[in-house]
Formats: structure tokens, C-alpha cells, sequence
């Protein structure tokens, strides 16, 4: 009987990833790493593939992913290998008005692979707020706001940095979410939602149309979820490109 893939799936492993400001950072990363094989391999491959994760584990980028994924696909004299990997991504944010410093986590992804089936993607996951225009149309005092997830993932056919997608999708909402604010800060992110409302339509069509300019990106999905402070449930929206 032919298998359709074997590996090795939701391995932890310490990996380094490049910033764009030019240093590493490390992190820890949840791996399904998988290979087509032919019908007469034997061998196990489980060692072929923590082998190969050693070997690249200093520096993981979509610059990396071709050469690890081919890498496996020679050892193992596979159709095709394909790779997900997904980790905390921490960003230094300085707080709007008094500057304090502080680190925001962003949940990243990278999926690629080679064969038969031949792309890579990146994908972020970016907390964010947004505040119903709904909301303040209609009341004399204040609006509700709520935490919202924007989710964006992109095929690509130049590099891009995962900074680049984080900035487009916190770009798309009512304002940014910080680790942490000082009063002067909380003062001004509830203002600055309160003065740019957003449905999760209208993130989703913002940060959409930010991708449909960035000249390296040649697909998109995005995803935008807003936990409702005053439902029960969540509203969400959703668009990829190929409806566009």
C-alpha cells in the first residue's frame, strides 16, 4: 500500500528567526515536517528529519524554507515534502504618548512546500481593536469597543518580513493593542478608536486593499474576528483575493 506522506507532526523545537531590524530571535516552534515517499522506501525517515531541522535551525526564514524542504526531498528520494511551522513572534512596541517600551506577541506561520504541490505562504495572527460605528452613531455617550484577531496570510513572490504583515494588519483596525500603557496611553488609544470606528467588514476590506498594493504579495487571505464586549457571540468577516 502506497502512504500519501509520512514525518513527524507537532514537534517543539527551538528555532531563530531574522528580524528586519538585522538581529535574530529566538523562539520555540511547533513543526509538522512530511515527505511523499516512493513505494519501495524502507528506511525510517524520522532521523532524516530532526537531521535536517539541526542543520537550520540557526536561521529560519522564508529564504530558508526552499533549501530545507529540498534537502529532505534529496535524502529521502521523495515526490514532494511539505512543512508547517508555527511560534511566537515578539515585537518591541513603545506606548503611543509616554513611550514605555514593552513586548508584543504575535502568533506567525510559516507553510511551504515542494513537489507536486509547490508554495509557501506566510500567516499572522495580530490582536487589535475595534470600536462600532453602529455603536456611536447612535449614542450620546461613548461606544462599545472590543479586542478583535486579524489573521493574514499571503503567498508571496518576493521576500517579505513578518513585520511587513503585522504593521498592514494593525494598520486595518480601530488602533493597535499594546502590552503596556501608562494613563496618558489608555486616554489616547480609547480616542484614537473612538475617532476611527470599524466593523470587521471594513478591517477586512482596509487591510485587503494594503495587500493588493504591496508588490511582493501575489495572494492573500484575511480573517478578522471581534470578540463582542456586549454579545454573547463573535462578529467576523472574511476575503482572499481569488474574489477580488
Amino acid at each position: 500500500m502506497e502512504l500519501q506522506s509520512v514525518g513527524i507532526k507537532d514537534i517543539r523545537y527551538p528555532i531563530t528567526v531574522r528580524e528586519k531590524s538585522g538581529g535574530l530571535q529566538q523562539t520555540v516552534a511547533s513543526i509538522d515536517l512530511l515527505a511523499t515517499l516512493p513505494r519501495q522506501y524502507r528506511d525510517t525517515c524520522v532521523t532524516t528529519f530532526i537531521e535536517v531541522l539541526n542543520q537550520y535551525q540557526e536561521e529560519m526564514s522564508n529564504r530558508i524554507f526552499r533549501k530545507l524542504l529540498v534537502e529532505v526531498k534529496e535524502r529521502l528520494r521523495a515526490d514532494s515534502a511539505h512543512v508547517e511551522m508555527t511560534f511566537p513572534y515578539f515585537l518591541e512596541k513603545k506606548a503611543p504618548v509616554s513611550g514605555t517600551p514593552s513586548l508584543m506577541e504575535y502568533r506567525c506561520r510559516f507553510t511551504g512546500g515542494i513537489g507536486a504541490d509547490e508554495e509557501f505562504m506566510l500567516s499572522v495572527w495580530v490582536p487589535a481593536t475595534t470600536l462600532c460605528p453602529c455603536s456611536r452613531e447612535i449614542s450620546a455617550n461613548g461606544a462599545h469597543n472590543q479586542r478583535a484577531e486579524i489573521n493574514l496570510n499571503v503567498k508571496y513572490r518576493e521576500f517579505i518580513w513578518l513585520e511587513e504583515l503585522i504593521a498592514m494588519a494593525e494598520a486595518g483596525s480601530s488602533c493597535e493593542v499594546f502590552a503596556l500603557l501608562k494613563r496618558p496611553d489608555e486616554k489616547y488609544v480609547t480616542e484614537q478608536a473612538y475617532h476611527n470606528p470599524m466593523f470587521v467588514e471594513d478591517v477586512v476590506r482596509k487591510v485587503a486593499q494594503s495587500a493588493l498594493n504591496h508588490p511582493a504579495i501575489n495572494w492573500f487571505s484575511v480573517g478578522a474576528e471581534s470578540f463582542e464586549s456586549i454579545h454573547k457571540h463573535s462578529a467576523y468577516a472574511y476575503v482572499d483575493s481569488d474574489d477580488l
